[in-house]
């Protein structure tokens, strides 16, 4: 089972083997040079396979993957050309996916999935901030505490900020200045909507990995035109996909085909001023991440954008043109050149300026996995529309998704924020310091039954170690939420 998507114009089709496929790619060149078009045509000759994807629709152009392209004059000639014969069209399955929920369902997560590693990130925190988050997380995870929205962690940061000395002993040191800090931080998620990402009913992978009656994987597109503008919390949710898939689907070794293909466009956000740790991370998680059975695919302009460390595990390239105006250009023609196994009849350094819109220099893992000499070839075209479907037609096909009606109504269950701010009899001030009381003490039930508190907890586990070295990494996965935490436990 092969996915071809180009062809020399020697007339050598040029394909992916289905089975190497989960061994990522990058898709590059400058702008208006047919990135677009090369990520829809893998899209949907995945799909065609049987293989679900997920994609980042950065310019709103890739809608039209739902909709069976139409014929034209340049359409032809470019068949002709590759003689290609009558061209056949054809729609995707698709779901259309939203942070903002206004043109698709809405892709929400928690605080407590996406973790204190991502969460700092997206709050632009200092080392010194992002570890004392983390303590924070962990105090959450001891006490039963769920963090599922913004207002749960404000809570939370609040009694510790009131109460430091009670912490500081199994915990350490807090500074008041720094849990200022990242409450200012949550502050400027209202500003920007961003709250509205931190709630329930929070995305279920499963729903990404579905497949139409046919046997078609579904084209799961997240709306990213609005969501690019912040581009921070664009690769971070985006990184918290590519980490939440790593952390829960089973290991399945080698396959037919993939059990999903992830396209991240604008690939270059997500390591831009990205700290030392992180960059790692997702280093680790790209590489183990295809024993999951998942494809990824990095879509920017340049091989220089993307980290060595994780260009290195990109099998499939598709080089488009690179311009080569100032010396910071030519070095990184010179780059991309050297990323693809030299074809001794051409220069890739040369041909890569050379390139037309549609054709690119690709190189793809041959069946028995070895990095196959680069090719200059055009990219076939798509069946699907090529351009954004209109509006209505998107909102007709939003309402009539299998999934409608899921993730349109926001749920507010009892979290962090409820328990403390319990009402009793007393006053509210007197609530709170029961509600703190029972957090570090413990508590009696009726029957005599006896719940331990975080200080009775300390004495007989690994908190006060852990909490003696405030930098030191808990994360539970790779780019996960804290040691001690599941799923289940987040969802129950």
């Amino acid at each position: 089972m092969k996915l071809e998507f180009a062809k020399t114009p020697q007339g050598k089709t040029v394909s992916i083997p289905a089975k190497l496929a989960n061994r990522h790619g990058l898709i590059a060149g400058a702008t208006g040079t047919g990135k677009t078009i090369s990520l829809q045509v893998l899209a949907e000759r995945f799909s065609r396979m049987g293989v679900p994807v997920f994609l980042a629709d950065v310019k709103g152009d890739l809608s039209g993957l739902s909709k069976a392209g139409v014929s034209s004059p340049k359409l032809l000639e470019r068949c002709q050309k590759l003689q290609l014969g009558e061209p056949t069209f054809s729609a995707n399955p698709v779901l259309f996916w939203d942070v903002f929920g206004k043109s698709g369902h809405p892709a929400r997560t928690t605080l407590s999935e996406m973790g204190p590693l991502l969460l700092s990130r997206l709050m632009s925190l200092n080392e010194t901030q992002t570890a004392v988050l983390q303590v924070a997380f962990k105090i959450a995870d001891d006490s039963d505490l769920l963090l599922l929205d913004v207002k749960d962690l404000q809570a939370l940061l609040k009694v510790i900020q009131e109460n430091l000395n009670a912490f500081k002993e199994q915990y350490g040191h807090l500074s008041s200045a720094t849990l200022g800090a990242i409450q200012r931080g949550l502050l400027g998620f209202e500003t920007h909507g961003v709250t509205e990402f931190f709630s329930e009913p929070a995305l279920n992978l499963n729903d990404l990995l579905q497949k139409d009656g046919e046997g078609r994987g579904f084209v799961s597109i997240l709306s990213a035109e609005e969501l690019l503008q912040q581009p921070m919390v664009y690769s971070t949710f985006l990184l918290w996909i590519l980490s939440e898939l790593f952390e829960t689907l089973p290991e399945v070794g080698d396959q037919e085909k993939p059990k999903l293909v992830l396209f991240i466009d604008e690939a270059h956000l997500l390591f831009k001023e990205a700290p030392k740790v992180l960059v790692e991370k997702v280093e680790q998680v790209v590489r183990l991440i295809r024993s999951k059975g998942v494809g990824v695919y990095f879509v920017t302009q340049s091989p220089s954008d993307i980290p060595e460390a994780v260009l290195g595990q990109l099998s499939h390239r598709i080089q488009h043109a690179l311009r080569a105006f100032t010396p910071q250009d030519q070095k990184a023609v010179k780059v991309a050149a050297q990323t693809l196994r030299a074809n001794p009849d051409f220069s890739a350094q040369e041909v890569i300026t050379q390139l037309g819109v549609g054709e690119a220099l690709v190189s793809v893992l041959n069946d028995d996995g070895v990095p196959g000499i680069v090719e200059r070839a055009f990219i076939l075209p798509p069946s699907s529309q090529i351009g954004p479907i209109s509006p209505e037609t998107r909102q007709a096909l939003i309402r009539g998704s299998s999934l409608f009606g899921r993730y349109e109504n926001k749920i507010d269950r009892e979290s962090a924020f409820e328990k403390l701010q319990k009402k009793e009899p007393s006053s509210t001030n007197e609530s709170q310091k029961s509600v703190l009381s029972e957090i570090l003490l413990g508590s009696t039930g009726p029957r005599g039954g006896r719940k331990a508190g975080l200080l009775e907890k300390a004495a007989t586990s690994a908190v006060r170690s852990a909490a003696n070295n405030i930098g030191r990494e808990l994360a539970r996965g790779l780019l996960g939420s804290l040691l001690g935490s599941s799923r289940s436990k987040k969802r129950r």
